[in-house]
């Protein structure tokens, strides 16, 4: 018996003595980090904590290690500093931490004491491990272990109380103290900088570019959001001064606004003629993403030049009642601007509306001009017309606002129709509905978020909810029918398929920019996909193909047909090898109106001489090098699709190679180069509503905005970026058929933080 218990006895010695080993070693630790951080290199926190070896009675040895705070000398586990630091300090639990400023300067580092346990102290600790549970020195007790202070602080008494610190300036002292103190201490240990300072030129340099992307940004990064303090402390980081708005809305605007002036009037004389283009004249209500709703609109005047550069000219804010004649002054005011008396070298002006009277009238008094609708508002306004006029549009149209009216605002069925979304789509969502009917882009939302909730659609008319409803309203019954109706969706698919159509060869004439030769060629491919939709959804041809005619009469010029014909571009092989201009695809009425605009477009006395060389372009045509040279393509890496290699060529041609053409040359290099569409720079709306709001009453804030538009968009133009921030950002959060791998990816990690 006395062996078994010497055994255990012995045991029971060596794990005190590793356990005393471990605890020694932690407090050691603990004194070393605390040092080197009251030297400047370490947590803040160790300031007011300091470690404490606590030993068994018993034994005499190490026990456990514990955190005392200097301000208040409570106890704490030492297992996790930072933590005790963040709980008894930072959340207020220490009474003394905001009271009682302790300069760093003035607390000695603790000297490690040596293994062998000192006398012992008369404190005791309650030890509570789950819970930061602690004593006093005043709360002593007869606790199980003692507490062992470093020698160069502590004796075998008790340790007296840190008096507070008195300053004569009473609380509103520590602050400056604690500056005063920092100061102290960097000037003692000044810390290295992480790089080599910034010259002057590299400051100057980085604002300037700074400057000029907030200004290219056109109110898509505000001046105010220069004054945010995580950029402050980005500027700081990297070794820039701040930056403030009104360094970037004064001097450094008006210098910025000069130089893209000036480059873009030098381009503009270097080129003997150019195109006008506008847009912003047709009115669309000017309703925002966010379906709030402007007086004003802005419309944008820039200027074409034939080596295809784009410039933008100035931005002007007109309201939905703006009149046709003032929109034809504003148009001749931007070309006298440019050239003077020498109007000439404007071959013409594109614009999104007043073809019929601004355009037309300034084309008749001036015999050289070619002035055209935009192609982008003829293909959106042909959407229109099908929701105007075509029966099938206006019923499948009208059974959807009555669908989404009931599953919106019936609660019963709203509660049911949501549960059976987040089943079917893992989200729900209302059913998107316009506030006037004939808003196109509500409209076409409304057909989509009705065919992609198909399926959950049909679950609702399942449920007892929709049943119970169905049995007191008519119109839930009707709906609910409808909704069985295969040819309901039937017809609804017909017209979404046949606004998406028109819809996406709009989006890609505003991407694309085509040239006027092209508009023939894109009218027979819309009438070619329209013909191709009737068949398969078995609608008659007769009304579609009817409004069709209608816009492309009222979108037709003449110059369409000429362009088509002079462009070596479109130039057709024959059997001879030949290749000769595309006449056979002209109907007879388009072939009289290249004679009859050619023979405008040139001098009296040189018509005759134009036509007959337009006999002759018309039977000989071009060298089939040359030709094969203008026609030649390659695949665009980004696109995929082939596009002409120089597409200058068609111009350069004539001006260089077709000398002999003297009449018809003249007139083949101003119409060939002329743009079809008028869109181009895009205004942001957090700019654009500070206008709406603000802009009309202020001359010197709307001279800047106006400024900073030229900028932005002379930029925008530059790089050929017809897009905007919003469409781009739309874009990035856009996930393709649904899902993106690699954002799925980020959403997990990140809810599994």
């Amino acid at each position: 018996m006395a062996a078994t218990n010497a055994g255990a006895l012995v045991e029971s010695a060596s794990a005190d003595e590793a356990a005393a080993k471990t605890a020694q070693k932690r407090y050691e630790g603990l004194l070393m980090v605390r040092n080197k951080a009251i030297k400047g290199k370490g947590a803040w926190y160790w300031t007011h904590l300091e470690p404490l070896l606590v030993h068994n009675t018993e034994t005499g040895l190490p026990k456990a290690v514990k955190l005392r705070c200097t301000l208040c000398d409570a106890v704490f586990s030492a297992s996790n500093p930072s933590r005790t630091a963040s709980e008894h300090l930072k959340r207020g639990t220490c009474p003394n931490f905001n009271s009682a400023a302790k300069p760093i300067s003035s607390v000695s580092p603790v000297v490690v004491p040596s293994s062998s346990p000192s006398s012992a102290s008369p404190f005791s600790v309650q030890h509570n491990h789950r819970k930061r549970t602690t004593t006093s020195p005043s709360a002593s007790g007869s606790g199980s272990g003692s507490l062992y202070h470093a020698p160069s602080r502590f004796g075998s008494a008790l340790v007296p109380q840190q008096p507070h610190l008195v300053l004569s300036g009473g609380k509103e002292d520590l602050g400056a103290l604690a500056m005063l103190e920092d100061s102290v201490k960097k000037l003692k240990s000044p810390k290295t900088s992480p790089g080599p300072a910034l010259s002057k030129a590299q400051i100057d340099s980085a604002i300037e570019f700074l400057g000029d992307w907030v200004y290219e940004s056109c109110g898509s990064v505000s001046f105010a959001s220069l004054e945010h303090p995580k950029f402050r402390a980005f500027l700081s980081q990297v070794g820039l001064p701040a930056v403030f708005p009104r360094e970037l809305t004064g001097a450094r605007l008006e210098a910025r606004f000069e130089e893209a002036k000036v480059e873009s009037e030098a381009r503009i004389r270097d080129a003997m003629f150019f195109q006008i283009a506008s847009d912003g004249w047709k009115w669309n209500g000017n309703v925002n993403e966010n379906g709030r709703s402007y007086d004003s609109g802005l419309v944008n005047l820039s200027v074409n030049l034939p080596n295809g550069t784009s410039l933008y000219r100035r931005a002007l804010f007109v309201t939905a009642s703006a009149p046709s004649k003032y929109a034809e002054e504003v148009l001749w005011e931007t070309i006298t601007g440019i050239c003077g008396n020498l109007v000439q070298q404007c071959v013409g002006i594109v614009a999104d509306r007043f073809k019929a009277k601004a355009l037309k009238n300034l084309e008749n008094q001036n015999h050289w001009m070619v002035n055209l609708t935009c192609q982008y508002q003829g293909f959106n306004s042909l959407i229109k017309d099908f929701a105007k006029e075509l029966p099938l549009f206006r019923t499948v149209v009208h059974n959807c606002l009555k669908l989404a009216n009931l599953f919106n605002y019936t609660s019963q069925v709203r509660n049911s129709f949501h549960k059976y979304q987040l089943q079917e789509y893992g989200h729900t969502w209302l059913l998107r509905v316009p506030l006037h009917e004939f808003e196109l882009g509500p409209v076409y939302a409304m057909m989509e978020d009705t065919l992609s909730s198909v399926r959950a659609l049909q679950l609702v008319l399942l449920d007892e909810p929709f049943k119970m409803v169905a049995i007191e309203d008519q119109g839930a019954r009707e709906v609910g029918d409808m909704i069985r109706d295969v040819g309901f969706w039937n017809d609804l698919e017909a017209i979404h398929g046949l606004v998406k159509l028109v819809k996406d060869m709009a989006q890609e004439i505003e991407a694309e920019r085509p040239l006027v030769g092209q508009c023939l060629s894109l009218w027979d491919e819309l009438r070619a996909k329209v013909k191709d939709w009737c068949s398969k959804f078995h609608i008659a041809e007769g009304v579609v193909e009817k409004l069709v005619e209608r816009r492309f009469k009222k979108n037709y010029h003449p110059a369409w047909a000429a362009a088509y014909i002079l462009d070596p571009l479109y130039l057709v092989r024959d059997t001879s090898g030949k290749y000769l201009p595309p006449f056979k695809y002209l109907t007879p009425e388009q072939e009289k109106d290249v004679d009859r605009l050619i023979t405008r477009l040139v001098a009296r006395d040189e018509a005759h001489i134009a036509l007959m060389e337009l006999m002759k372009w018309r039977t000989e045509g071009l060298d089939p090098v040359y030709a094969q040279a203008v026609q030649m393509k390659e695949r665009d890496p980004v696109t995929g699709k082939m596009r002409i290699v120089n597409p200058q060529s068609s111009r350069l041609v004539w001006e260089t190679y077709l000398t002999e053409f003297k009449s018809l040359g003249k007139v083949a290099v101003r119409l060939i180069f002329l743009h079809a569409t008028s869109c181009g720079f895009k205004c942001n709306w957090s700019l654009w509503r500070w206008v709406c709001a603000h802009g009309h009453h202020s001359r010197i804030a709307l001279n800047k905005v106006q400024k900073l538009i030229f900028i932005a968009a002379h930029s925008k133009l530059e790089r050929r970026d017809f897009s905007s921030d919003q469409e781009k950002d739309a874009e990035l959060f856009t996930l393709a058929n649904g899902e993106d791998d690699v954002l799925n990816e980020v959403l997990v990690d990140t809810s599994s933080v």
